[in-house]
């Protein structure tokens, strides 16, 4: 079929930082926001077939055009969206809809399947975990399916989980090498749906840690640690969601660029991403209930506060009442009944053992009554 050349869109150029994404109103349909801060388009091609491989560096786009008419299998990577030139020239060379451009190089897609004449786009999200110990990466992955070819396109040259599905291709590992774009397509799919996992499973322990925090410890910084698992859980759930939809859709309607076996692989997929969606809903509602622990926890230890003041105001208010009698100061030589007390010998040593004696009553019956045991408990973690 003759590619029909198609007038190029306008471009703009656009900050990552300034996180917004989206068209204004009155924007023309095919308008591109190029990320002013964007890394510059590295574009690897990988052609294979049954019995040879070829990978190859490409310094401009046309050196593709000569690959896509040919029975072998070309996988044409472009990481970096900083170089408009570029993508002008790509979508001249795949004979791109303006509309297509738009989805690739505007961010924060939705995950979608898109059918066109001779081509099929799927937007998907990634994430990867990052070096240190919590935390991940997310990027737009596009892909655009033809008979013989597939074009890739992520945000950034690095932070990928898809060097599984390169070495697999140029070791002759499986048999990748032996099936057809389509194939390929469902191997990075796969990879992209498997990279969620390592993230939950740290989002696992994670949680575990604030459990146990909530319980020992919980403080200000807890409920703060909370909130960002909560904040990050759904914004896992934003991208997975559409993408097991977008999988069940080219399950379910078919095309003829995917073949029938590479739909019963596409099912292990949606499977692997229903895996993602249960231990994503298990997370939100362990982080959910991790809420309300620390609320009882704070609450407990409130109580425990109120019960420690309650129990030493109990012991020093008959003490505080017997001081203020003999703080009347009256005139015991007016009256035989005013403090003749005061007079005794041993009146003040008297005064100080009984209100002793009434101290220690009290603390015996508090003991008695189990008031004291939550004061006397040790910390497990502690090393005294």
């Amino acid at each position: 079929m003759a590619r029909k050349l198609r007038r190029s869109p306008q471009i703009v150029t656009k900050s990552y930082n300034e996180g917004n994404f989206y068209h204004q109103s009155g924007t023309i349909p095919g308008t591109i926001i190029i990320p002013a801060d964007a890394s510059p388009p590295e574009i690897t091609l990988i052609d294979y077939n049954a019995s040879d491989v070829i990978r190859k560096e490409i310094k401009t786009p046309e050196e593709c055009a000569s690959y896509l008419d040919t029975e072998s299998v070309s996988w044409v990577e472009v990481q970096g969206l900083g170089d408009e030139n570029i993508l002008r020239r790509l979508g001249k060379v795949f004979d791109l809809h303006p509309l297509v451009l738009e989805d690739i190089v505007n961010l924060l897609e939705r995950p979608k399947i898109e059918e066109y004449e001779d081509y099929l786009v799927i937007i998907c999200r990634m994430v990867v975990p990052k070096e240190r110990r919590y935390g991940f990466y997310s990027e737009q992955v596009s892909f655009v399916l033809g008979k013989y070819y597939l074009l890739t396109v992520q945000e950034e040259p690095e932070h990928d989980c898809l060097e599984g599905v390169r070495t697999r291709i140029c070791n002759n590992k499986g048999i990748i090498r032996k099936r057809g774009a389509d194939y390929l397509a469902y191997s990075l799919l796969d990879a992209i749906i498997d990279g969620f996992f390592p993230v939950l499973e740290r989002y696992g322990d994670r949680i575990e840690e604030l459990e146990e925090e909530v319980i020992v410890n919980p403080s200000r910084q807890t409920l703060q640690k909370i909130y960002q698992v909560r904040r990050e859980l759904l914004q896992l759930r934003r991208y997975i969601w559409p993408q097991r939809d977008a999988i069940n859709s080219l399950i379910r309607d078919g095309n003829e660029l995917i073949s029938e076996e590479v739909r019963i692989y596409l099912r292990d997929c949606y499977d692997h991403a229903v895996q993602v969606m249960d231990m994503l809903e298990t997370y939100r509602e362990l982080a959910s209930g991790l809420m309300d622990v620390y609320l009882s926890a704070v609450s407990n230890r409130m109580n425990e506060v109120m019960k420690f003041l309650t129990v030493m105001s109990s012991i020093f208010i008959p003490l505080t009442f017997i001081a203020g009698i003999y703080g009347m100061n009256f005139n015991a030589e007016k009256s035989p009944w005013n403090m003749p007390e005061l007079n005794w010998y041993w009146g003040y040593p008297a005064c100080l053992a009984f209100m002793a004696v009434i101290a220690f009553l009290l603390v015996f019956i508090f003991w008695r009554r189990g008031w004291f045991q939550n004061f006397s408990k040790i910390n497990p973690d502690s090393k005294s």
